[in-house]
Protein backbone atom coordinates (compact mmCIF):
# COMPACT_ATOMS: atom_id res chain seq x y z
CA UNK A 1 0.00 0.00 0.00
CA UNK A 2 1.25 3.70 -0.98
CA UNK A 3 1.21 6.31 1.54
CA UNK A 4 -0.12 9.87 0.69
CA UNK A 5 1.39 11.70 3.47
CA UNK A 6 -1.80 13.26 3.74
CA UNK A 7 -3.37 12.93 7.81
CA UNK A 8 -7.10 13.61 8.49
CA UNK A 9 -8.68 13.80 11.93
CA UNK A 10 -12.17 12.02 12.85
CA UNK A 11 -14.73 14.67 13.69
CA UNK A 12 -17.12 14.43 16.84
CA UNK A 13 -18.88 12.69 14.28
CA UNK A 14 -16.84 10.21 13.47
CA UNK A 15 -16.48 11.47 9.80
CA UNK A 16 -12.58 11.86 7.97
CA UNK A 17 -12.60 14.07 4.80
CA UNK A 18 -11.47 12.67 2.17
CA UNK A 19 -8.83 15.07 0.35
CA UNK A 20 -9.41 16.45 -3.17
CA UNK A 21 -6.48 15.42 -4.62
CA UNK A 22 -7.41 11.82 -3.89
CA UNK A 23 -11.07 12.18 -5.15
CA UNK A 24 -9.69 13.38 -8.12
CA UNK A 25 -7.06 10.88 -8.92
CA UNK A 26 -9.60 8.00 -8.01
CA UNK A 27 -12.59 9.57 -9.81
CA UNK A 28 -14.85 9.54 -6.60
CA UNK A 29 -17.61 12.39 -7.33
CA UNK A 30 -19.61 14.18 -4.82
CA UNK A 31 -22.54 11.50 -3.83
CA UNK A 32 -20.47 8.51 -5.26
CA UNK A 33 -21.02 5.36 -2.80
CA UNK A 34 -17.77 4.34 -0.81
CA UNK A 35 -17.47 0.33 0.36
CA UNK A 36 -15.59 0.28 3.96
CA UNK A 37 -14.16 -2.57 5.02
CA UNK A 38 -11.56 -3.88 7.32
CA UNK A 39 -8.69 -6.42 5.76
CA UNK A 40 -5.94 -7.38 8.78
CA UNK A 41 -6.01 -4.34 11.00
CA UNK A 42 -6.47 -1.79 8.41
CA UNK A 43 -9.72 -0.08 7.04
CA UNK A 44 -10.37 -0.16 3.14
CA UNK A 45 -11.95 2.48 1.54
CA UNK A 46 -12.73 1.78 -2.36
CA UNK A 47 -15.51 3.76 -4.78
CA UNK A 48 -18.19 1.24 -4.71
CA UNK A 49 -19.18 -0.18 -8.27
CA UNK A 50 -22.60 -2.01 -8.35
CA UNK A 51 -23.07 -5.48 -9.71
CA UNK A 52 -19.21 -5.93 -10.24
CA UNK A 53 -18.38 -7.67 -6.15
CA UNK A 54 -17.00 -11.31 -6.57
CA UNK A 55 -20.14 -13.68 -5.96
CA UNK A 56 -17.26 -15.99 -3.32
CA UNK A 57 -14.68 -13.33 -1.36
CA UNK A 58 -17.40 -10.21 -2.04
CA UNK A 59 -14.53 -7.88 -3.09
CA UNK A 60 -14.90 -5.51 -6.06
CA UNK A 61 -11.90 -5.05 -8.32
CA UNK A 62 -10.61 -4.33 -11.43
CA UNK A 63 -9.66 -7.96 -12.60
CA UNK A 64 -13.43 -9.17 -11.83
CA UNK A 65 -14.98 -10.70 -14.68
CA UNK A 66 -18.88 -11.22 -15.28
CA UNK A 67 -19.84 -14.55 -16.76
CA UNK A 68 -22.75 -16.20 -17.20
CA UNK A 69 -24.88 -13.33 -18.45
CA UNK A 70 -24.03 -11.43 -15.42
CA UNK A 71 -25.32 -14.08 -13.46
CA UNK A 72 -21.58 -14.67 -11.81
CA UNK A 73 -19.08 -12.31 -11.16
CA UNK A 74 -15.46 -13.96 -9.89
CA UNK A 75 -12.38 -12.20 -9.06
CA UNK A 76 -9.31 -14.23 -9.53
CA UNK A 77 -9.39 -15.42 -5.83
CA UNK A 78 -12.96 -16.41 -6.35
CA UNK A 79 -12.43 -17.95 -9.59
CA UNK A 80 -9.61 -20.13 -8.02
CA UNK A 81 -11.58 -21.38 -5.13
CA UNK A 82 -14.21 -21.85 -7.47
CA UNK A 83 -12.33 -24.70 -9.53
CA UNK A 84 -10.72 -25.54 -5.93
CA UNK A 85 -14.10 -26.52 -4.81
CA UNK A 86 -15.52 -28.07 -8.39
CA UNK A 87 -12.53 -29.77 -8.80
CA UNK A 88 -12.86 -31.33 -5.06
CA UNK A 89 -16.83 -32.29 -5.78
CA UNK A 90 -16.94 -33.37 -9.23
CA UNK A 91 -15.57 -36.22 -11.15
CA UNK A 92 -14.85 -34.15 -14.09
CA UNK A 93 -12.23 -36.45 -15.92
CA UNK A 94 -14.43 -39.75 -15.77
CA UNK A 95 -17.61 -37.89 -17.33
CA UNK A 96 -18.43 -38.14 -20.38
CA UNK A 97 -20.76 -35.90 -22.75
Amino acid sequence: MKTTGMIRKVDELGRVVIPIELRRTLGIQEKDPIEIYVEDDQIVLQKHTSNTACSITGKSTKENISLADGKLVLSPQGAKTLVDEISANFDLHNQTT
